[in-house]
């Protein structure tokens, strides 16, 4: 990669982590902090905090992606880190249950996703792009990991109000990243692509349909997981840390092979289906575990191990294989309808797996987890052979 090219990758892989900073700073203390909250002992009510910001970002990513085809990258991302900035301070004022999902919503309504990974597309050559989206993936999951160690020690040292806030500041600042440091990237003049084809993509339909499942059971998981930490672990929020760390760092480590092997031989269709088998097993021994007397609080970390490491693969390379499958002059709408579906995953999650949890139990969550996971895998073992680095994927892979 060329310096630019690495400026550019690194550059908007922040700004894409700091989006995610949003979301995954409030995993792992929201369900318990928010028992303290007017309206805060309804686990639904809770799920629907927690999941309003995936719900809002799924009606702003076509559009915001969309817009950034027409009227430049920079411009968008922009608009979308002022919404993000302004839901923070919301949130960050908050007194009960509904003011914190208002805030939530604002915060999701900057809809940035799209724009950003079309920009690292436009930014990197396609032999290249893979390792630019890679950059992205691993900044999802170190800011996954950087989150679920350092919120339980941000709670007890500044408040859930002050997380809020702190993610604000962050958005604020990211901004002066966007017009100074991120390069100018060139516009892409091609045919105009209208939405309905790439609604009916086969392809891309099927990328849609996995980002969906992989962030509802991601959501949904992190629902019921601080309370069974809690209860069958003996640890309280601000020692997590000592379970997440260790679990997330070696699943991140662990991840990189067979994502770089599976791209160089060509074999990307059988890391995927091993990634999504793998999370069908965590989603089953999950439910095993907490419907039965837990033997060992254990058997939690070495599921949630397991669930690192197929969230991290299938987060790495799924972007980029909508960008290369995508044609030329839809990549934004392409990845804004990819970014729709990502955060109808993260609301769906939350809302439904505190329904679950509230109305059914703790275990159910992972019963609608695994059958989701189930549908991916069986739509995921017809794709296609996926595109190798180099390849034009757009011809390659046309529907």
């Amino acid at each position: 990669m060329t310096g630019a090219e690495v400026r550019a990758s690194a550059s908007l892989a922040s700004i894409f982590a700091l989006r995610m900073l949003g979301l995954f700073l409030i995993l792992p203390v929201f369900a318990v902090h928010a028992k303290g909250l007017p309206g805060g002992d309804n686990a639904a009510m809770v799920g629907l905090a927690m999941g309003i910001y995936g719900l809002a970002q799924s009606f702003g990513q076509i559009p915001f992606g969309a817009a950034s085809d027409k009227y430049g990258r920079k411009r968008i991302i922009v608009i979308g880190l002022i919404l993000f900035a302004l839901g923070s301070f919301i949130a960050a004022g908050a007194h009960d249950i509904i003011w914190v999902i208002i805030g939530r919503a604002v915060q999701g309504a900057g809809a940035i996703s799209a724009a950003v990974t079309a920009f690292i597309a436009d930014s990197t050559r396609e032999e290249h792009r893979t390792k630019a989206m890679a950059m992205v993936g691993g900044s999802i999951g170190l800011t996954f990991a950087v989150s679920l160690v350092a919120s339980p020690l941000l709670y007890q040292a500044i408040g859930m109000g002050g997380i809020f806030a702190l993610t604000g500041i962050l958005a604020l600042a990211a901004i002066a990243v966007v017009v100074w440091v991120v390069p100018e990237a060139p516009m892409v003049k091609a045919r105009r692509v209208p939405l309905g084809e790439v609604l009916r993509h086969a392809e891309l339909m099927r990328l849609n349909l996995g980002v969906f499942a992989l962030h509802m059971t991601q959501m949904a998981m992190f629902v019921v997981l601080p309370g069974a930490l809690v209860q069958y672990a003996g640890l309280p929020l601000p020692e997590h840390w000592k379970i997440y760390l260790p679990v997330v760092l070696a699943s991140f480590v662990l991840m990189l092979p067979p994502v770089f092997i599976g791209e160089k031989r060509g074999a990307m269709k059988q890391v995927f289906v091993a990634a999504i088998s793998l999370l069908l097993v965590v989603q089953v021994g999950m439910w095993a575990a907490l419907s039965h007397p837990l033997a060992h609080w254990w058997v939690l970390v070495a599921l949630l191990f397991a669930f690192f490491v197929a969230f991290n693969i299938l987060e790495a390379c799924q972007p980029s294989l909508v960008s290369r499958i995508a044609p030329p002059a839809a990549k934004g709408t392409a990845l804004g309808v990819y970014n729709t579906l990502q955060a109808l995953g993260l609301f769906c999650g939350g809302a439904l797996g505190g329904w679950l949890k509230q109305n059914v139990s703790a275990s159910s969550v992972f019963v609608m987890c695994a059958a989701a996971t189930l549908v991916w895998l069986l739509v995921a073992a017809n794709m296609k052979s996926l595109p190798r680095r180099g390849t034009q994927a757009a011809a390659a892979a046309q529907s």
